[in-house]
């Protein structure tokens, strides 16, 4: 055990668990993350086919599966400081290529598609009373990136009173450093990181 495991045992190492009815977030698998000409890409093709095998399970539990997407007025009207800042948002402006669902994801006619001007799948969406209304207690986390919108929609998550998980395979990041810093702090303090393994066969065991 290193000396930064050491320190946090000391304070962190709770488990979150499972809830009673969860829901699954799908965050921003968008074209731009896939294409090696656009500024966003981050190589993590393997992160997506992790998800959609989750994705799967979860049909095949019948929970709620939602997507989430960034989506700017052409003018970038309702981008704020966050567009500002983030010079690759210009790819999400209504009607670019790179904003499109990647090969591999097209979502179906029971799945719920939120979309969002910030980094959380919470801010400024309607998403916690959804799934309020849903009668939903435990979101469980996929999506790009670990550094970026996954995080800030775990905090959020966690926030609202849902209880936290996030699937380790089926988040990714532009970088392993940034990706595992962010896993670490998120099992740390405000969510369960597990493995797809572990998630699928939760998933089964409800259906």
């Amino acid at each position: 055990m290193t000396q930064l495991d050491e320190n946090y045992a000391k304070a962190y190492g709770q488990k979150a668990g499972f809830g009673n009815k969860p829901a699954l977030l799908l965050i921003d698998f968008v074209e731009g993350y896939f294409d090696p000409e656009c500024d966003l890409y981050a190589g993590v093709e393997d992160t997506l086919a992790s998800a959609l095998r989750v994705r799967e399970a979860a049909h095949s539990a019948d929970i709620p599966v939602i997507l989430t997407n960034v989506v700017y007025h052409p003018k970038a009207m309702d981008g704020g400081r966050f567009y500002e800042k983030a010079r690759p948002l210009r790819y999400f402006l209504q009607g670019s290529a790179m904003g499109a669902w990647p090969k591999g994801l097209d979502p179906t006619a029971d799945e719920l598609i939120v979309s969002k001007q910030y980094p959380s799948a919470f801010f400024g969406t309607s998403l916690a009373s959804t799934l309020t209304a849903l009668g939903v207690d435990n979101v469980i986390l996929t999506g790009l990136t670990t550094s970026g919108c996954v995080r800030a929609s775990c905090v959020d998550a966690m926030s609202h009173g849902f209880i936290t998980t996030v699937v380790k395979e089926a988040v990714g990041d532009r970088h392993d450093a940034p990706h595992e810093a962010n896993l670490f702090d998120m099992d740390a303090k405000y969510a369960d990181v597990v493995s797809e393994t572990e998630i699928i066969a939760h998933l089964n065991g409800l259906s």
